[in-house]
């Protein structure tokens, strides 16, 4: 498996805060099936960590790999909270794409709402050659309310992706039907584990698939890690045909 969300590097954002940690972490990955993890700490006012010090931690982080001899591989990338100036520092270098060199940008919005420059932001990264992946929609409060908002942005070119917790639940029954939502809709590009550590933030991507795979069947579940390839390969990803979600009480057996 590939994970495209992890906050896996030491000492650099809210994930593992040192290596004895982060090292933890690839063990868990290792044993989840997991061979690649693409390293998103967070770009944000609370953790402004610019792409230079990402590509150096990234490759400390190889090293331990190396050291210790899993079969895994890291990987640099960003998961960047949406602002006015982005696309300017994106060609200032200061901010980074998936893999550091594809056309994806990990594009995170706050908890609580879609800013309302939110098309305008995703017109312009597509015209510079750029594609949004808009991390952890399932847990945006705006968009669990009005549903239509994630329909439009995907609309306009934007891919999601959907955190493997939500989906077995461990952010909460709401969360993990407007998931189940998404996915039915054909609004789910891909799955990561958005990891921060090995206990209460951990990966359990291979318990989502299990459950994509019971509710959805074997071909959802190679189309989601087929595009996290095509992420990586900075090829295009082609969305199923998706649709709008009905809204209605969040309620229902997982």
């Amino acid at each position: 498996m590939i994970d495209i969300h992890c906050h896996i590097l030491p000492g650099i954002d809210d994930g593992a805060s040192n290596e004895a940690e982060s090292l933890a972490m690839l063990q868990t990955a290792v044993d989840e099936g997991i061979h690649t993890i693409v390293a998103t700490p967070h770009y944000i006012s609370k953790y402004p960590t610019e792409k230079q010090r990402i590509l150096s931690k990234v490759e400390e982080l190889n090293r331990v790999i190396e050291t210790n001899q899993l079969p895994i591989n890291i990987l640099p990338g960003q998961e960047i909270r949406a602002y006015g100036e982005l696309l300017e520092d994106y060609e200032a270098g200061k901010l980074l794409a998936i893999g550091n060199g594809s056309r994806y940008i990990l594009l995170e919005f706050s908890a609580s709402h879609v800013p309302r420059y939110a098309e305008k932001l995703l017109y312009n990264m597509e015209f510079q050659g750029l594609k949004a992946i808009i991390a952890h929609p399932e847990r945006n409060a705006e968009m669990m309310e009005n549903p239509d908002k994630l329909y439009k942005l995907v609309e306009k070119g934007a891919l999601t992706q959907i955190t493997a917790a939500s989906v077995i639940g461990l952010f909460g029954k709401k969360i993990q039907a407007f998931t189940h939502q998404i996915i039915e809709a054909n609004l789910a590009h891909v799955i990561a584990s958005d990891a921060h550590n090995t206990t209460s933030r951990g990966f359990v991507m291979k318990q989502a698939f299990a459950k994509i795979e019971g509710k959805y069947g074997n071909g959802c579940v190679r189309y989601l890690q087929e595009n996290a390839q095509l992420i990586l390969e900075n090829q295009i990803i082609y969305p199923e045909q998706f649709e709008q979600i009905k809204k209605k009480k969040f309620l229902g057996i997982f």
